[in-house]
């Protein structure tokens, strides 16, 4: 009788595994031990293994489907042998995922259910748990794997822990390596053909992360970031231009710093995005929301396509916007569709704080007043224009390094208006 292949639970949290390739075909012989396909869980990339000799004569999930734990994915048995009833029951002993190589893991039971298996260091190259994938990819990249920190079950170094991770350098004081210029979790280019935004399935893992997080710190898993910027060279810009413009409109801070965030936002597509329960939705248009305390609370207008605008158009526009906003006057379209916000308590002589997230957006920019205070420059105590920025994070969109990689943007544009410019 054909033995069933299903999905198994490597952690006490995963629930569900998708199917991210098939390394073995229907009607290819299989030997107990070999990877018959890829899954994503929620923890990283496993190989699903035979335990049973044979050919695979049955695929039932296609590549990038997502299924839950304890469902059949296959069979294995004799070429032509019958396939028994999906419904019954699957034997335990028949097939399971392991993570690259390494032996059967122990059955969940024996964790306590609120446990997450904690990564462990390797002592001994000889007894180094990794697999097959893991130790070729190790081998060719030239890492000692013993260097290396497993994140799966008991340790096992698997293909997601090997990311980033380089050979050692033959000299013996190599330099550090360059800060990130990307995020964590890779993001598409945006595609041609001026689509307005792309909808990209949510992985396992930012599955995951939505919903534990979710539970943790309410309905939007908030994070901060705060930065602080020199803004002498922003005041000189400001004050350039508004010679410049005359009577024709005045250019304040907020202008710039809306106008910055929309250049940044460009550069940093993971920020600017929306949080749609089962996707994430990375716009390819910048939408600037400008949060405005009306009478009885707040509102949010929006500079649509603030990255294409010059300084005056965007000063212009979220003036008129910002009135229309306190007489009640706006319309659905002009208050709709942000895809990011900047919240502005400078003018009450507010230093810092933090903005709770317009949901769906996944950031909003939270910007305190511009100060005079003494800072040291060139090792001399002089008079700065100093400006705090904080930034609330939705989680489950953006990562530390993602927010911290944009934050990081912002402020060299804002302390160098004429990156701008590039």
């Amino acid at each position: 009788m054909a033995t069933t292949v299903h999905m198994e639970a490597l952690s006490p949290t995963m629930e569900e595994g998708r199917l991210v390739k098939w390394t073995k075909q229907e009607g290819d012989a299989v030997k107990t031990g070999e990877t018959l396909a890829e899954v994503e869980t929620d923890k990283a990339v496993m190989e699903l293994v035979a335990r049973a000799d044979g050919s695979l004569v049955k695929i039932l999930v296609p590549e990038g489907k997502t299924v839950p734990v304890g469902a059949a994915v296959a069979y294995i048995g004799a070429p032509g042998e019958s396939i028994p009833d999906a419904g019954g029951k699957p034997a335990s002993a028949s097939t399971g995922m392991r993570d690259a190589g390494s032996v059967k893991p122990a059955p969940a039971a024996t964790l306590p259910a609120s446990a997450t298996p904690q990564p462990v260091a390797p002592t001994d190259a000889a007894r180094v748990k990794a697999s097959p994938l893991a130790r070729r990819l190790a081998r060719e990249a030239g890492v000692d794997l013993r260097l290396v920190t497993g994140s799966g079950p008991g340790g096992r170094v698997t293909r997601r822990d090997l990311e980033g991770v380089a050979a050692p350098a033959p000299s013996p004081a190599p330099p550090a390596a360059a800060a990130p210029t990307h995020p964590a979790s890779p993001i598409p280019h945006p595609p041609s053909g001026g689509a307005a935004f792309e909808d990209i399935p949510l992985t396992q893992i930012r599955k995951t992360i939505a919903r534990r997080l979710v539970t943790s710190l309410g309905p939007i898993p908030h994070f901060f970031l705060t930065t602080e910027v020199d803004m002498e060279r922003a005041a000189e810009a400001r004050a350039a231009l508004n010679k410049e413009l005359g009577d024709q409109g005045k250019v304040s801070f907020n202008d710039i710093i809306v106008k910055a965030t929309a250049l940044a936002l460009t550069r940093h597509r993971a920020c600017n995005a929306w949080f749609q329960e089962d996707h994430i939705r990375y716009w390819n248009e910048v939408h600037l929301g400008m949060a405005v305390a009306v009478e009885d609370g707040l509102i949010t207008p929006v500079v649509r396509n603030a990255d294409q605008k010059s300084l005056s158009q965007i000063s212009v526009e979220a003036r008129a916007l910002a009135d229309k906003a306190r007489h009640r006057q706006l319309k659905p379209d002009e208050y709709t569709g942000a895809t990011f916000s900047v919240s502005n308590l400078g003018m009450f002589d507010i230093d810092q704080f933090t903005a709770v997230i317009n949901p769906p957006e996944a950031g909003i920019l939270a910007v305190g007043t511009v100060v005079e205070k003494p800072v040291v420059v060139e090792g001399q105590v002089v008079p700065r224009k100093r400006l705090r920025l904080t930034m609330s994070c939705d989680h489950r969109v953006i990562d530390g390094a993602t927010g911290a990689a944009f934050l990081k943007t912002l402020k060299q544009m804002l302390e160098n208006p004429l990156a701008m410019l590039l």
